[in-house]
């Protein structure tokens, strides 16, 4: 006869012994299971939050500063241009992911495009690139200085709020955050009716400015930083708030925005900021930890699984980045020039040009082989730059 309880024993054990069933499969974490963190629990939603969030952050507060260096109409021209040369390369980045799922970061489209050289020249730009944003972000402290009127040491608000964002952002998965990317809205509206820090001060905004080549740059670099790295449904909204507040403001504008306001309603913006502010460090920090331990880990079980070479890798990037992120934003005290110096050296590289080499990637081969009015149009336009219409004398004198 069968011993029932061995049988079940013996049934019980291998089951026991199974890995447990994945809940999802995907190209880049492959396969996630329930004990496991679940990269892919976001939603639609918390996804719009994170990236209006990440969009409407401290690059935009720096806006300001733009129309008070180039004036109002040519300040509000080269933000609506860069809008529509983001959302052009926004485009081409989801279409190029959905044509190609195993891409998680750009540095895997390199290495489609130009092969492991690709990949490591725009993997080191990802990492110089994120650590400094973070860093910009991490000029949060500026609104505690603020609400406390400069109660305590400046250095030691930086080490605390590094502290804190270190905590938060070690939380593993962007579904589990994205509640932070709700937070301070309202504050930029608030500021808007408040209008200048002294009411007796008329302001002088100007509708056109004359910068020198230096400031020109400078004001356009910072546009760049605030259109840079996220989809943006919120160009209206930007261009109408900072024309607003600059109309009021003039010269007398601050960098940050928050700035210029009257000293109850300057303590109550960062207030309401603070939580914004906060969240747009913690989320900037977690997306460059998040792509360190991904390359690292990438391919093998210790991705998705909870083992110790999991953890002790991913406190380890987000350390990693919260350490060099303080080191920033403590030893560059100018916002504004942080900014500037972010979008300058890597702004224009990362988050436009490597589209245009996107778009010829997918569709290179397929008008070559069924031309269309587009590469008519980029025919005629590389004809008329030859020599054929050449502004180059032909008279052989």
């Amino acid at each position: 006869m069968l011993d029932i309880q061995s049988v079940t024993s013996t049934t019980t054990d291998k089951s026991k012994a199974q890995p447990p069933a994945p809940i999802a499969e995907d190209a880049v974490f492959g396969e996630i299971i329930e004990d496991g963190p679940n990269y892919r629990n976001v939603g639609w939603l918390g996804t719009v939050a994170l990236m209006i969030k990440t969009q409407f952050s401290l690059g935009d507060l720096g806006i300001l500063q733009v129309y008070d260096s180039l004036g109002l109409i040519l300040g509000i021209i080269c933000v609506c241009v860069i809008a529509i040369i983001t959302t052009w390369s926004d485009y081409v980045n989801g279409t190029f992911k959905l044509r190609h799922p195993e891409v998680y970061a750009i540095d895997v489209s390199g290495e489609l495009i130009f092969g492991r050289l690709g990949r490591e020249v725009l993997d080191v730009g990802v990492c110089i690139c994120t650590i400094p944003c973070t860093g910009s972000s991490a000029r949060a402290p500026i609104g505690l200085n603020g609400v406390s009127a400069h109660g305590t040491c400046t250095a030691v608000v930086f080490a605390i709020f590094a502290i804190v964002a270190y905590c938060l952002a070690s939380i593993r998965t962007l579904g589990k955050i994205k509640w932070t990317a709700w937070k301070g809205w309202g504050v930029f509206l608030l500021l808007a009716l408040d209008g200048s820090s002294d009411g007796r001060v008329k302001s002088d905004y100007k509708l056109v400015g004359r910068p020198s080549f230096v400031q020109a740059i400078t004001a356009v670099s910072s546009i760049v930083y605030a259109f840079a790295g996220t989809p943006d449904r919120c160009d209206g909204d930007l261009t109408s708030i900072g024309t607003v507040i600059y109309y009021f403001c003039g010269s007398y504008v601050a960098s940050p925005a928050l700035g210029p306001a009257r000293t109850l309603i300057k303590n109550v913006s960062y207030g309401i900021a603070l939580p914004g502010l906060i969240a747009s460090t913690i989320i900037v920090c977690h997306f460059a930890s998040n792509y360190l331990f991904v390359r690292i880990l990438r391919g093998s079980v210790h991705l998705t699984a909870n083992t110790f070479t999991h953890w002790a890798t991913w406190l380890s990037c987000t350390l990693a980045v919260t350490v060099s992120s303080y080191l920033i934003a403590s030893g560059i005290l100018i916002f504004h020039d942080l900014v500037s110096l972010i979008s300058a050296f890597l702004g224009t590289f990362m988050s436009f040009q490597p589209m245009g080499c996107m778009w010829l990637y997918d569709n290179w081969r397929r008008g070559r082989e069924q031309p269309t009015l587009r590469w008519a149009l980029l025919s005629i336009q590389k004809e008329s730059g030859g020599s054929a219409w050449s502004c180059a004398d032909n008279s052989s004198s």
